[in-house]
C-alpha cells in the first residue's frame, strides 16, 4: 500500500507531463507546422484561395482550386456563356460541410434517371450526341466537390461558350488546350481542367 507521500508525488509527475505534452503537442507543434505552412506552402495552407481581378485591394475572392462551384442559375439552368463543372451530390451542389456522393447503385432508378436527363440537356445545349458526352459530365464525384472535368467536357463545351460570348471558336478552344493540367507526377490520375480557372480566363478574354 502506498503512503500518502508516494501518491503524491506521481500525482506530482502525472500532472507535470500533461503540461509538457500539452505545451509541447498542443502549443508548439501546430504553431511550428503553421509557420512552415505559411512559410513553404502559403497558398495550399490557406485552402488554394482564388481572387478576380488585380491583385490588392480590387481582388475579389471567386473561390478555391480545390472545390468545384456551380454555373448556373438561380434556377439551377446552366449559363450558356460559362464553362459547366461535372454535377454534384454535395448538399445543394459543392458543399464543402456535407461533402458526399450520390451512394445510388449503377442500376438505381433515380440514378439512371437524372444521368439521362443530364445527357438530354447537354445535348441540345451543345449540339452533340448521348455517344459523344464524357461520364463526368453526368455523374458526380465521391466527394461531390471535384474542381475538374475532364479535357474531353470542356472540348465539347467550347462551341456553345464561343456562340454564347461572340468569341472565335478557335480562341475558345486555345484557351481550353492552354488549361489542361497533365497527370501528376507525369502517371498519375488522368489530365484534367479547372473549371474555375478556365471561366476566369475566358472572362479576361471578353474583357480584353
Amino acid at each position: 500500500m502506498s503512503s500518502p507521500r508516494s501518491s503524491a508525488r506521481q500525482y506530482g509527475v502525472a500532472l507535470r507531463a500533461m503540461l509538457v505534452l500539452t505545451v509541447v503537442l498542443g502549443v508548439a507543434y501546430p504553431l511550428a507546422m503553421t509557420a512552415f505552412g505559411q512559410l513553404a506552402l502559403p497558398n495550399h495552407a490557406n485552402g488554394s484561395l482564388i481572387s478576380s481581378g488585380s491583385t490588392g485591394q480590387d481582388a475579389t475572392m471567386v473561390g478555391s482550386s480545390l472545390i468545384g462551384q456551380s454555373f448556373t442559375d438561380a434556377d439551377g439552368a446552366a449559363l450558356p456563356e460559362w464553362f459547366q463543372s461535372r454535377p454534384s451530390a454535395a448538399g445543394e451542389g459543392y458543399d464543402a460541410a456535407a461533402s458526399s456522393g450520390s451512394n445510388l447503385g449503377p442500376e438505381n432508378s433515380d440514378l439512371v434517371d437524372a444521368i439521362a436527363t443530364r445527357q438530354e440537356a447537354i445535348a441540345e445545349s451543345d449540339g452533340v450526341t448521348v455517344s459523344q458526352i464524357p461520364a463526368d459530365a453526368v455523374t458526380a464525384s465521391a466527394s461531390g466537390l471535384d474542381p475538374q472535368i475532364s479535357p474531353e467536357y470542356a472540348r465539347l463545351q467550347v462551341t456553345r461558350v464561343a456562340e454564347a460570348r461572340g468569341l472565335p471558336v478557335e480562341t475558345v478552344s486555345a484557351l481550353v488546350e492552354s488549361k489542361i493540367q497533365g497527370r501528376d507526377l507525369g502517371f498519375l490520375g488522368e489530365p484534367t481542367v479547372n473549371v474555375l480557372e478556365l471561366n476566369l480566363a475566358l472572362r479576361s478574354l471578353n474583357q480584353g
